[in-house]
């Protein structure tokens, strides 16, 4: 696959900032197997290009930065849909946000939920709109991130926050994220653009070297936590085909509260 082929994605590059946007609106951005692949794609082309020394990471109009995975996609055919890899490879992606050398924000202008705030907390920093909400929906539709989305959560705001963002499965603001470090800044939403591009111009006066030795220094403490992650998403895969995930998947279709309580051990 190649840039000129993307659809679920766009990318632009605009004086060392390449802009990566998840471009589903209809959706909430929620991406399917081909939007990831398309974001891998973008983010190794980004990678390449030595003009680039800075990615921002967005979603398509003002309702949402992602929403996670596509559930409409997933009740439809069971699975993310099809990809050309035939895989569905957000653990790649969620290790190319990671490993790639340059700094990647987070420009989160909408809701982020589920897989799209694992997203962004991978993302090294988060600008968020005003109007941005913020949650997991992981146990509400019988699914789960047991690697970066949880782990790596925790070491960002706490065990005890973090465990509640998950078990809760609550919304909340902008302004809480900031006050928990899960968010850098916040700003009016005809700001964030702007902001983000105040920030990539600061870092790119910045030597490149210095800043990747020091995101994969960064990088180096919590890089355990991608074994951790490997074996979770085996689990997932597998609890993927359980009645219990089916209920979450088939109730957040319905538009009702699933009920997980026969499933109690």
């Amino acid at each position: 696959m190649k840039l000129g082929e993307l659809t679920d994605v766009l990318y632009r590059v605009d004086q060392g900032l390449a802009w990566i946007t998840i471009n589903r609106p209809e959706r909430y951005n929620a991406f399917r197997a081909q939007t990831v692949e398309e974001m891998i794609v973008a983010f190794k082309a980004a990678w390449a290009d030595r003009s680039v020394g800075v990615v921002c990471l967005t979603g398509a109009g003002d309702k949402a930065f992602c929403a996670g995975g596509d559930q409409k996609q997933k009740n439809e055919t069971g699975d993310y849909g099809p990809s050309e890899s035939g895989l569905f490879e957000i653990e790649l992606l969620h290790k190319v946000i990671r490993d790639i050398p340059k700094p990647v924000i987070a420009a989160v202008n909408g809701v982020a939920m589920g897989g799209g705030h694992v997203l962004h907390v991978i993302c090294d920093l988060t600008i968020a709109s005003e109007s941005a909400r913020f949650g997991q929906a992981g146990p509400k539709v019988g699914s789960f991130d047991a690697g970066f989305g949880s782990a790596y959560l925790a070491r960002i705001v706490g065990e005890k926050k973090a465990r509640e963002i998950w078990y809760l499965c609550d919304i909340f603001d902008a302004k809480t994220a900031e006050s928990w470090g899960l968010v850098n800044k916040v700003v009016p939403p005809d700001q964030l653009e702007a902001e983000v591009r105040l920030w990539a111009d600061k870092i790119l006066t910045k030597s490149p070297t210095a800043i990747r030795v020091l995101k994969h220094s960064f990088n180096a403490d919590s890089d355990s936590i991608a074994g951790i992650g490997s074996l979770g998403f085996d689990a997932l895969e597998l609890f993927a085909h359980n009645p219990e995930a089916k209920e979450g998947t088939m109730a957040f279709n319905e538009k009702r509260d699933p009920d997980f309580s026969k499933f109690r051990a």
